[in-house]
């Protein structure tokens, strides 16, 4: 087989490709990659001389060549002109001599034409001398290197591009107008370069760059416009957030300040009372031993000693302080701590409307008012309110007092009284008993319907509430009060005023004593309230249920309960009781006696 390494198509190389320098090494008449009657596999040498020799002898005997058989191309007509040689190049036959032009003509090849089982080979003039050389690689090509392909002409077919195609705007060749855009408008280049080059395009490319030199311009100050707003805006958000820092700090200041006078002015009254009393107490002890040391034969001195152990006793000393503002330092955390929410509500929905979370959600947030206001009427509204106490009857619901929940520093009397005492009661150790605080619960279980119960309050200062089954009794003191965590709530009479407790939130409510306190809790519809009685009246104190704030108001109370006051109703509830002060004194009950059928039925 002929070895094609460097066989190379006419017409895309110089001319000096067919007729390169001699080898140097290459005996003259040496040629390679040539095959048996194929096409020569190497430039033509410039030494030809046994080669053309061969050729003239076989054109002289009449011989055609088997690569113009082939391809039907035979010898060339007169009317085709010679191809002329490089006379620069040394060994060039000269023009129109021997067979050049038929091995020209012959090399007037192009691969892509073969037909399927064609064999690229050509009958050309050679000599038997090369035939051994033929199948040799050709060592004369790898010292040349490849042109680049001619500018203008079509990458496809190899023809000079002479036209423009103005629907897919590429240049084209005249094979190409034939064939792929045959159906396309396509004009000559020049035509095409008028075109482009129309007065009216480049004008409108002027008043485009100088759209755009105004366009920066704008931009430009715009966007120092942008630099110098946002600058005075931090600056000003800077300020504005230090303030509020000095606020804070303030208040703070305050605080702890109002701690430190509390703790000053009770401690000094606390000292003072206790100076009094270890004087009185020594006093008295002195009296006593006096008397005592009286010989009982001297009836005179021992009528003396006991007159003057009697003036001590009645000696009218100042009155123990009361404490009525015990401890109230204590409720600067949970001040605190309503500022902190506040601010952080704040602070969300600042950042939501700074967002503009609430554009959408406008009509919607309207539509919600509306139900609210709807679902949720004032308190002076509902009929509860306008009932008597005889409505409420009808859902009595015994309490009864769990004596393994109550504190050892509360007396119980039956089922139903309870008073907080000095002295530790020994009570047996159970689980369910609060340590911490003198608490107890009722036995009763709520977990639907509804349940109404009256408490009266005798002495001291008493929450009247309800927690849920599962709340740990061996909380702290700070987290197991009723009201100061998120699992119970109550109503306190702290010997001044009404307060309704709820996860460490507080309600002040402007209301007169009543020594009966009515308690009404509607599971199903999540709600507590508490009732001031007197004879069959009954005064709403407060009412625990979620509700929407009216617009442009907030409560942080209200606030809590719309959060977490539903969560209560996840359990089981029961009854609590909290007796503060050391005099506190309850008495679960008075009913009318002819609720007593109801209570039987239940």
């Amino acid at each position: 087989m002929p070895s094609w390494r460097g066989w190379r198509p006419p017409g895309i190389y110089k001319r000096t490709c067919l007729v390169p320098p001699v080898q140097s090494g290459v005996s003259d008449g040496a040629r390679e990659g040539d095959g048996e009657g194929g096409f020569p596999l190497s430039p033509v040498p410039a030494n030809v001389t046994h080669t053309w020799r061969c050729g003239v002898k076989e054109r002289r005997g009449g011989a055609t060549p088997r690569g113009a058989a082939e391809l039907g191309g035979g010898s060339p007509g007169p009317s085709q002109p010679p191809v002329e040689a490089d006379p620069a190049l040394p060994g060039s036959p000269a023009p129109g001599v021997g067979p050049f032009p038929q091995l020209l003509s012959a090399l007037s090849f192009n691969p892509l034409t073969l037909q399927a089982g064609q064999s690229p080979l050509f009958g050309v003039p050679r000599c038997s001398q090369c035939l051994s050389e033929a199948a040799c690689p050709n060592k004369a090509l790898f010292s040349y290197s490849l042109w680049p392909l001619l500018e203008g002409l079509c990458p496809r077919h190899l023809q000079p591009l002479d036209g423009f195609c103005r629907a897919e705007q590429a240049c084209v060749c005249a094979r190409c107008r034939a064939h792929e855009h045959r159906a396309h408008d396509v004009v000559p280049l020049e035509r095409e370069r008028e075109h482009k080059e129309v007065p009216k395009f480049l004008s409108d490319v002027e008043n485009e760059l100088e759209e755009l030199a105004v366009t920066i311009t704008q931009t430009r100050k715009m966007v120092e416009l942008i630099k110098g707003a946002a600058s005075k805006e931090r600056e000003r958000v800077e300020k504005l957030f230090a303030e509020a820092s000095k606020v804070l700090a303030t208040f703070q200041k305050e605080v702890v300040g109002f701690i430190e006078d509390g703790e000053r002015s009770m401690l000094a009254e606390a000292e003072a009372n206790l100076q009094q009393k270890e004087e009185r107490r020594a006093k008295l002890a002195q009296c006593k031993q006096n008397l005592e040391n009286v010989p009982s034969t001297d009836t005179i001195y021992f009528l003396q000693e006991f007159q003057a152990l009697k003036i001590a006793m009645e000696e009218n000393l100042s009155p123990a302080p009361s404490f009525q503002n015990e401890l109230s330092f204590t409720k600067s955390a949970q001040a605190v701590c309503a500022v902190k929410d506040v601010l952080s509500d704040a602070c969300k929905n600042q950042w939501d409307h700074l967002l503009g979370k609430e554009v959408d959600g406008l009509i919607f947030q309207e539509m919600e008012e509306a139900v609210a206001e709807s679902q949720f009427p004032e308190k002076s509204n509902s009929p509860a309110c306008l009932e008597g106490r005889d409505y409420f009857l009808k859902f009595a619901f015994v309490i009864d007092l769990d004596s393994d929940t109550a504190d050892k520093f509360i007396q119980l009397f039956g089922t139903k009284g309870a008073k907080r005492v000095l002295c530790p009661i020994p009570y047996p150790e159970r689980v369910t008993r609060f340590i911490n605080c003198e608490q107890v619960l009722g036995e009763n279980l709520m977990n639907r319907g509804n349940y109404y119960w009256e408490v009266e309050l005798i002495d001291g200062w008493v929450s009247i509430g309800i927690v849920t089954d599962d709340f740990n009794p061996r909380e702290s003191y700070d987290r197991g009060r009723l009201g100061r965590n998120e699992k119970s709530c109550c109503l306190q009479w702290n010997g001044q005023n009404y307060v309704a407790w709820f996860g460490g939130f507080e309600s002040v409510i402007q209301q007169p004593f009543f020594h009966t306190i009515g308690v009404f809790l509607e599971y199903s519809e999540k709600a507590l309230t508490f009732y001031g009685v007197k004879d069959s009246k009954m005064t709403c104190l407060q009412q625990l249920k979620v509700s929407r704030f009216k617009k442009g108001q907030f409560d942080a109370f209200q606030n809590k309960i719309n959060c977490r006051f539903p969560s209560l109703f996840s359990y089981n509830l029961k009854a609590a009781f909290f007796l503060e002060s050391v005099d506190a004194h309850l008495q679960i009950g008075p009913l009318k006696k002819d609720c007593v059928s109801v209570l039987k039925r239940r």
